[in-house]
């Protein structure tokens, strides 16, 4: 048995605003959430969950809710052990845990899933392996382990880095697979169990499945409410300075989820407050050229420092089945890293990284091509909102992917659990935090044709009227509000 479980207060910390009027029965609206709290990775696999009687007690339901919503789980493959047993989470096996990843209730074929915020790949990936495939027959006679990337990568990834003000060598590069991959490999060499780890908040949720699974000690500093308010850096510096923290992890360009951007004033003041202290500040980058609006994130990024250390990636720009991404830092940091890693992985695929040789030689074509798309997505998801949602506040980001939507009730797990049965996939605004927070955001990515992002739109109006928050019409010219 699992010697792990989380408390009673915890638990109802992490259900929020559970049950609705009028979207079914308790002990199913029960079960729904808790199925979404496994299936986002809130609630840990091989969790005990309270009992039964004390659920009950805590929620204010009868005893027969609780034991049917825990009985709808075990049936369903989430929970294990009997009747009377300590609940464990779990997880299905076979092709029941793809039934149950879309919602066992009311799922439709044509399921719209807004739960990633990636792009799919255009012509230009295509042309790039088909390059890369010629170019690979002179790499077969070498024995293929790169532990810091392809020499030629690791050139173009630092000529990027120059063309936007920043002097970069080939030795201050490490390939990886991704940034998140990155993340892992800077947690494995400078965090040890215990050690503070500071990050905005709201953030990337699987940099949070990151810190957490290092054993670090998960310090949230949180954005300010006010889009224009960009970071509160006072807060930031303190807290790495309060608690010695090893590493603070933030988005600034773009940030996931919100899609606000840190302004070069901002950055340059963090420096300097953290000047003399012995934190590691890892900038997540993988969206700063994704500006749609406004001056490019590039102009801010350029404030630097001995110890800042950047994650780049070709995932979200270009796509995410491309798992190339970088580490730009000092050079003693990279050469240790590059030693480290041949514990967990030997480098990344030779033809991954011709590829992206191409794509990153490409003089910006590709991207360049792909923003006022994005841009004409994110308009049309954005006026779509205001016309069938008005009562939600919604800032309009001025680059990244996604939407961060404040509803007008913490309903956030609750809508989530209710779009299923609409045949909508969405990530719920507490998966992109820690303690519960956000039940009043929701991420809305916007890399969908409009004819997907019209559709997905319907459904959650018609979702959000099941929860009780009813749509309405408005008069043309409305909007939602932006910041």
């Amino acid at each position: 048995m699992s010697s792990r479980s989380i408390g009673l207060a915890s638990l109802i910390r992490h259900l929020g605003a559970w049950r609705a009027p009028g979207a079914g029965a308790a002990y199913r609206q029960l079960a729904g959430t808790l199925r979404l709290l496994i299936l986002d990775g809130r609630l840990p696999l091989s969790v005990r969950l309270p009992g039964e009687r004390d659920l009950a007690q805590a929620l204010g339901v009868s005893r027969t809710t609780a034991s049917a919503a825990y009985g709808l789980l075990r049936s369903d493959g989430f929970l294990t052990g009997g009747q009377g047993a300590a609940p464990q989470t779990s997880l299905p096996t076979g092709p029941v845990v793809r039934q149950a990843a879309v919602g066992t209730e009311g799922q439709t074929p044509d399921m719209i899933d807004l739960t990633a915020a990636v792009l799919p790949a255009d012509a230009s990936v295509h042309a790039a392996y088909v390059r890369a495939l010629e170019r690979l027959p002179a790499r077969l006679p070498g024995h293929g382990y790169e532990p810091a990337g392809v020499e030629e990568l690791r050139e173009a990834v630092a000529a990027a880095y120059r063309r936007r003000g920043l002097a970069t060598s080939p030795g201050q590069i490490l390939i990886t697979h991704g940034a998140h991959n990155g993340l892992v490999h800077l947690l494995r060499l400078t965090v040890r169990p215990g050690d503070p780890v500071v990050f905005d908040h709201p953030t990337y949720p699987q940099a949070i499945d990151a810190i957490l699974a290092a054993g670090a000690r998960a310090i949230p500093v949180a954005l300010p409410d006010a889009e224009d308010e960009g970071w509160d850096v006072d807060s930031l510096a303190s807290a790495c300075r309060r608690s010695a923290a090893t590493m603070a992890y933030l988005v600034p360009d773009h940030n996931n989820p919100t899609g606000r951007m840190m302004r070069a004033a901002d950055r340059a003041r963090l420096l300097a407050a953290l000047r003399g202290c012995e934190t590691l500040l890892v900038l997540d980058e993988t969206m700063v050229e994704l500006t749609l609006s406004g001056p490019p994130a590039l102009t801010a990024s350029v404030v630097d420092g001995p110890r800042i250390v950047r994650l780049g990636s070709l995932s979200k720009s270009v796509w995410g089945g491309l798992r190339i991404g970088w580490i730009r830092a000092d050079r003693v940091v990279i050469q240790r890293l590059a030693q480290s890693r041949a514990a967990f992985d030997l480098g990344v695929p030779i033809l991954e990284q011709l590829a992206a040789v191409e794509l990153l030689n490409d003089g910006g074509a590709a991207l360049a091509a792909r923003r006022p798309v994005l841009r004409a997505r994110r308009d049309y998801l954005w006026a779509r909102l205001a016309e069938q949602l008005p009562d939600w506040s919604c800032p309009c980001p001025a680059g990244g992917l996604s939407l961060w939507a404040r509803l007008p009730a913490p309903v956030s797990s609750a809508l989530t659990v209710r779009a299923m049965a609409e045949g909508l996939r969405l990530a719920a605004g507490p998966r992109f935090g820690v303690g519960g927070g956000f039940e009043r955001n929701l991420r809305l990515p916007y890399t969908l044709p409009e004819i997907d992002l019209d559709e997905a739109v319907n459904r959650l109006a018609r979702a959000a009227r099941a929860v009780g928050r009813p749509a309405r019409s408005v008069p043309d010219g409305r909007r939602v509000v932006a910041y």
